[in-house]
């Protein structure tokens, strides 16, 4: 994995910004610290940081080749899955390589077919193609939206980065909060619209989009999007493909030239993918390393509720044992989870999800140490109906992780909310709604159930991509995520809710097509989130934290109800109404807010 950030103008010399491109591609070393590259022309920048997973030697970037009288530079972070299949037709086509990268077979793919090539990709990605003589940019995104690619549109070209922070070191860009922004921040956050930034004039491209500049055109268009199709199969039948694609996407993504290890909660999800990778390894009489983490304390001062039910270590020792894999639990220290929320806000650029987000970047620094590439579980429940809200209250006119919008309207500045706040949310709901594919045979269930996978997918699993790759990226481990397989999402999309949630369970078609092969209590073990302190030191920390960005003021001062601030401040940490599904409440809003004033002191953020 790496970064890659590019900067094209047709009416500026760029050659002669140098220092300006240096700069954005510093402050992203930390996604590629393996090597560094660039690629300047007259109107075209392609930079380029590192992680060297795949041909170590010779899959340096940014890479160009000659073809057809043209010159091509890609400039890619990601991998690809198919990396064999795709070289082997290029090579029938007549292309020769020079490397075994999949940096190379992507380029060469862009120049057999143009952006053709995103149809026969499987991986996570985000790339530029400069044609020199064309001289035309093609950006793009992987179908699922596991690499970012965010980019600011200028009077006379593009810039974009995988990281805002590296468009802030451009003085085209700069860091503002508009209304717009503002509600975002506290109607959506941690979760953001699909293709904005939050900051003005900041964009994202949103998972499954492409984008074509030249000197006179600007066109972005979706290439992927979840169609709605007819299920042939029986029980048995969607099992046995449910397994094979299982199966297929987590043995393409341990292909690896470096340490690989996955992680392990104990849960199904992590368990499916541990088996699967301990298995391989077995034949190749190799061990599996698989990690956990946890919190100190917790297991004194865990609290039982709806989301999660019980701890995870039972579970994890069960799995581990089960694999025989070599376990590290990694015990992070509350005031290390604390002193790292200004790390982890600074990771993401925005406000996100307090000790959830700098516990799992410290996580991810422990996993480092020893290995380069872990795989994860994301996505299975989005896919697969892991939420509660896939059974619960399925007739709600808005987003089921937040139904509420009280404590979120209540505690922001009412000059900087929007009037129909409500019907800004709601609009944001229906919109997505009318985005979902169905078959005119759809019952009323399966119509719904079709809609909660496109919300999931288009909002909660993306909030959730964007989390583990920045805290993963920020110590320079990448983070696959198997159940993302765009050919699995894809199968999922059409399985009736009737099989998928088979004998009335959560993921119940998954649990079943694993029932002979992991432990019964594995299997059918309730879901439980990743794990947040119960600590009620922490607590107070960040009650602290809060307070002072409250009173410190900046940005933070001007846009909080102080009095409503100070209410919440006398509540016990889980009384306060959910801020968002299983991973917010009380402690991590004000984890979150203290976040945001560390974003917007450190980019120096202005409010218009």
């Amino acid at each position: 994995m790496c970064s890659i950030a590019g900067w094209v103008d047709y009416n500026l010399d760029l050659t002669k910004k140098k220092d300006i491109l240096k700069q954005m591609n510093e402050v992203l070393a930390h996604r590629g610290p393996d090597a560094f590259g660039v690629h300047i022309t007259q109107n075209a920048a392609l930079l380029h940081n590192r992680l060297a997973v795949i041909d170590i030697e010779l899959g340096k970037q940014p890479m160009s080749r000659e073809h057809g009288g043209e010159s091509y530079t890609i400039c890619y972070n990601g991998e690809l899955y198919n990396t064999l299949e795709l070289r082997q037709d290029l090579e029938k086509k007549g292309h020769n390589f020079k490397t075994s990268s999949d940096t190379e077979v992507l380029l060469v793919s862009f120049i057999e077919y143009g952006e053709k090539c995103l149809d026969k990709l499987n991986g996570i990605f985000a790339f530029a193609v400069w044609q020199k003589n064309a001289q035309k940019l093609f950006i793009a995104r992987d179908k699922m939206g596991v690499k970012p690619l965010f980019y600011k549109k200028t009077k006379s070209g593009i810039i974009f980065s995988s990281e805002i922070k590296a468009l802030f070191k451009n003085p085209y860009c700069r860091p503002v909060l508009d209304k717009d922004g503002i509600n975002q921040i506290f109607l959506l956050v941690p979760g953001r619209i699909g293709g904005s930034g939050v900051y003005k004039d900041i964009q994202e491209l949103k998972a499954g989009e492409c984008l074509t500049l030249t000197k006179n055109s600007f066109n972005k268009k979706q290439y992927f999007s979840f169609k709605a199709k007819p299920h042939f199969y029986s029980l048995t039948e969607t099992i046995d493909m449910l397994r094979y694609l299982v199966f297929d996407a987590i043995e393409r993504q341990l292909v690896s030239d470096v340490p690989l290890a996955t992680f392990l909660s104990g849960g199904l999800d992590s368990s499916i993918i541990s088996y699967v990778a301990a298995k391989k390894y077995k034949i190749e009489n190799k061990q599996l390393s698989t990690f956990s983490v946890d919190f100190e304390g917790n297991d004194k001062n865990f609290v039982k509720n709806d989301f999660q039910p019980d701890s995870d270590t039972r579970y994890i020792n069960l799995m581990s044992e089960f694999i025989n894999s070599k376990h590290t639990q990694v015990l992070l220290k509350n005031t290390a989870v604390v002193d790292n929320l200004k790390t982890a806000s600074l990771a993401r650029d925005l406000a996100g999800m307090a000790d959830i987000d700098s516990s799992l970047l410290l996580f991810g620094k422990e996993v480092k140490k020893t290995h380069t590439v872990a795989l994860s579980g994301e996505c299975a429940d989005e896919f697969f109906g892991g939420y509660p809200w896939f059974f619960n209250n399925t007739s709600d006119n808005t987003f089921p992780w937040a139904r509420s919008l009280d404590l979120r309207k209540s505690i922001c500045n009412k000059e900087f909310l929007f009037n129909n706040a409500d019907d800004f949310v709601i609009d944001l709901y229906n919109q997505t709604l009318r985005e979902t594919d169905y078959l005119t045979s759809d019952s009323l269930e399966n119509k719904r159930q079709r809609e909660l996978f496109n919300l999931n997918y288009k909002w909660f699993m993306q909030t959730l991509l964007d989390r583990k790759d920045r805290m993963s990226m920020q110590g320079g481990l990448e983070a696959r995520v198997p159940f993302c397989d765009y050919r699995l999402a894809e199968f999922a999309y059409n399985i009736p809710w009737e099989l998928k949630a088979y004998k009335g369970r959560e993921k119940g078609l998954l649990r079943e097509a694993f029932k002979d092969i992991l432990p019964t209590d594995i299997v059918f073990r309730k879901k439980s989130p990743y794990p947040k302190t119960f600590d009620p030191l922490y607590f107070e920390a960040v009650k602290k934290l809060a307070k002072n960005a409250v009173e410190s003021g900046g940005v933070v001062s001007q846009i909080i109800d102080k009095k409503v601030f100070y209410s919440l401040l006398e509540l016990e940490p889980e009384k306060a109404t959910p801020w968002y599904g299983q991973l917010m409440r009380l402690p991590q809003v004000f984890g979150m807010l203290y976040q945001l004033d560390c974003i917007c002191s450190e980019y120096g953020v202005v409010v218009s």
